[in-house]
């Protein structure tokens, strides 16, 4: 196909200089048809089939080959037939005579006829799109996969993204309360993918079931909902590309934070940040069609709603409760009782009745055993040969303070010194770390190696006023008693005197 520049060359030689088409067709060493081509056109007008393409030795085939490739649709995308594959098959099978190329031409044509079209969309104000993303972050100095839920605003673009340790029910429901105390209302409608946490059975078209977790938040905030078709990821392709930018621009390089909570704080303020951008085929800043949104969404509730799963076990004959695969711990005397475990994002909540009896931080490990060590206490103080082989202890890190005590009270009482040594520990039930460690230190000082002597000290410390100890108190230590001393009671020394020895009387001695 010839150039632009040969096009025009040729045609000012015949329409502006005059020559004739057979001077101009010699001098360029093109056919005077040519000629009559590039007069008619401005530019190469490209090549234009004027009748379908005629496969005469792929024509008996094609049925075999849409066969194949209608069959494809249903298998794994990673298991259907490519070009070569077909081709072989058609040689091997069917007796083919023809080339690769040309059943490779008619795959990729079909191919490209199948793609899905889309139809641009408008969204309305008030209304958003909900997902979960994944990005390696870094807590506390160790590298870990965070699960963020975005929700994107589809008409103003705005969006807000909250990442948590892992994709559960209770981190569904807390990105939501934090998604809407970011946008500061309700929107009016939120459209999912078919989420476990969400779908409990898809019962076809746009029915679902929906699980009871869904459903009280759903409950609380009164907004409607809508699940995208299954597989179709372009359903909510606002948020799709919200999860994309957020990894891109809030991810990149690795966050590293202490915590959650500064992790998503700082997710928070790009999100606002991001409010100042003007986006391609917008006169207006997003924070400025976010005012649309606001105004067309729903008012937050009066009550805060508790993002959390409840789910109702029994106390283990160890004193150990059953979440999500790990164990926690509980005060022993709530051994084999029926009580409510609350699972939150970061901690788990163990109720019986109306009391809290244990808080633990969140485990999101597999078959692990969270143990608070005070829990036991009250067991070991009966059974104090079991000190030494506790699993509760194990690792729990107290001053070295506690050690001498432990050491001194063993070896001036025995059996009985090691039940003592567990009565200081239970004052960690009631006072700090910190308070129980001065009086320790204080016993230690004074000499006064005993339960009651901790004890007194520590109150003393909290009451701030002098200690008094009255040694009567304590029994197993021995009472000096001390008689007053008559000058009669030094006669009986006199018979002993060696002979000669002047003779004194009682006065003189005296």
């Amino acid at each position: 196909m010839f150039q632009v520049e040969i096009y025009g060359r040729v045609r000012r030689a015949v329409l502006v200089e005059g020559q004739s088409r057979r001077a101009v067709a010699r001098d360029f060493g093109i056919s005077r048809k040519t000629i009559q081509k590039m007069l008619t056109y401005a530019v190469p007008p490209g090549y234009q089939r004027q009748q379908p393409i005629k496969r005469p030795k792929l024509g008996p085939w094609l049925g075999v080959i849409d066969a194949i490739l209608k069959d494809d649709k249903t298998r794994p995308a990673k298991q259907r037939h490519t070009a070569k594959r077909i081709f072989e098959r058609l040689k091997e099978e069917h007796g083919f005579t023809g080339g690769y190329t040309i059943v490779k031409d008619y795959v990729r044509g079909e191919e490209l006829r199948g793609q899905e079209m889309f139809v641009p969309l408008v969204h309305p104000p008030g209304e958003a799109q909900a997902d979960f993303g994944e990005a390696l972050v870094v807590i506390a100095g160790v590298e870990q996969k965070a699960h963020f839920l975005a929700m994107d605003l589809a008409h103003s673009d705005d969006g807000f993204v909250a990442a948590f340790p892992g994709e559960t029910t209770e981190a569904f429901q807390q990105g939501h309360v934090l998604a809407f105390q970011y946008f500061g209302a309700v929107p009016t409608r939120i459209l999912y993918d078919n989420t476990k946490i969400a779908v409990a059975k898809i019962l076809g078209g746009e029915e679902r079931t929906k699980t009871k977790a869904f459903l009280e938040l759903q409950s609380h905030y009164l907004f409607a909902d809508k699940f995208g078709r299954p597989g179709k990821g372009n359903d909510k392709g606002d948020v799709e590309g919200l999860v994309g930018y957020a990894r891109r621009n809030f991810m990149v390089p690795i966050p590293s934070f202490n915590s959650w909570d500064e992790l998503n704080a700082h997710f928070a303020a790009e999100c606002r940040k991001r409010r100042e951008r003007r986006l391609r085929g917008h006169t207006e800043t997003i924070g400025e069609r976010f005012e649309r949104d606001r105004a067309a969404m729903l008012p937050l509730p009066a009550a805060a709603y508790e993002a959390c799963e409840k789910v109702s076990t029994r106390v283990s004959s160890l004193s150990l409760v059953r979440y999500r695969t790990n164990d926690y711990s509980v005060p022993t005397e709530y051994g084999h009782r029926q009580v409510l475990v609350k699972g939150y994002v970061h901690q788990v909540v163990i109720a019986c009745g109306s009391d809290v009896i244990a808080v633990h931080a969140r485990s999101y490990e597999h078959e692990a055993t969270v143990f608070d060590p005070l829990h036991y206490l009250e067991l070991l103080e009966r059974k104090t040969r079991a000190l030494d082989q506790a699993a509760p202890l194990v690792g729990w890190q107290l001053p070295d303070c506690f050690i001498t005590l432990r050491r001194l009270l063993e070896a001036r009482l025995g059996k009985a010194g090691r039940r003592e040594y567990i009565q200081v520990l239970r004052l960690l039930e009631t006072f700090a770390l910190e308070v129980v460690t001065h009086a320790v230190e204080d016993a230690l000082r004074i000499s006064t190696i005993s339960f009651d002597a901790v004890r007194h000290l520590l109150l003393c410390r909290i009451e701030q006023r002098p200690p008094r100890l009255d040694m009567e108190n304590w029994p197993h230590l021995p009472l000096a008693r001390v008689r007053t001393t008559q000058a009669a009671d030094y006669m009986v020394l006199l018979p002993c005197l060696p002979a000669g020895t002047p003779h004194l009387d009682a006065e003189v001695m005296l």
